[in-house]
């Protein structure tokens, strides 16, 4: 069976298999998927978001993001590190997002973390750990897009050792994809930019 390469979408530009459909992925991939986000609360959506991905389909997040922006106080991580139990029990009964409270409890820590770092000190730290994009060759297929690299490992380690939770390597690899920290679109891929 032959590596799985970039795919005609339904406009037949080529596109990495998994960002052709349902419209919300092909949006979502062509839009967004590998484009550079910088600005604190920008990057806490993001790395909540992969958090509760985990474990689960990032279409299920994608649809749900409005509900998680409306249920987290838009990302403003002063306004979530300053939610109670109560808010906690809320957000158990909010069916506009995932319903986890280990999840929940996770993104509550982690805004206290990131509340008391200044500003844009959160987005120093997590583009610190950018690869040199001429280190890293164009995947060719989906079996040379990894899951983990040392740099999602160590920035994981480092968010941990920070004190955030639910940033294991693949969430952090996932993060820094999202982020255009690195660009995984494959080499045939129309959306294919450089990073940074």
């Amino acid at each position: 069976m032959g590596e799985t390469l970039a795919v005609a979408g339904p406009d037949g530009l080529l596109r990495c298999p998994w960002g052709v459909a349902p419209d919300d992925y092909r949006a979502y991939h062509d839009e967004e998927w590998g484009r550079p986000v910088r600005g604190d609360r920008a990057l806490f959506e993001r790395l909540t978001l992969e958090a509760f991905q985990s474990g689960l389909s990032w279409l299920t997040i994608l649809r749900r993001r409005p509900g998680f922006r409306a249920a987290f106080a838009g990302f403003d991580t002063a306004r979530i590190a300053a939610f109670t139990e109560e808010d906690v029990a809320r957000l158990l009964r909010d069916p506009g997002i995932i319903r986890n409270r280990q999840k929940i409890e996770a993104t509550v820590a982690n805004a206290r973390v990131a509340a008391d770092l200044a500003d844009g000190e959160l987005t120093d730290l997590i583009w610190s750990y950018a690869p040199d994009p001429a280190t890293r060759p164009a995947p060719r297929g989906v079996g040379d897009v990894l899951a983990t690299t040392p740099e999602s490992t160590a920035l994981s380690r480092e968010l941990r050792r920070r004190g955030f939770r639910f940033v294991g390597p693949t969430t952090a690899h996932a993060l820094m994809q999202a982020c255009g920290l690195v660009n995984d679109h494959l080499a045939d891929c129309r959306f294919r930019a450089p990073v940074r």
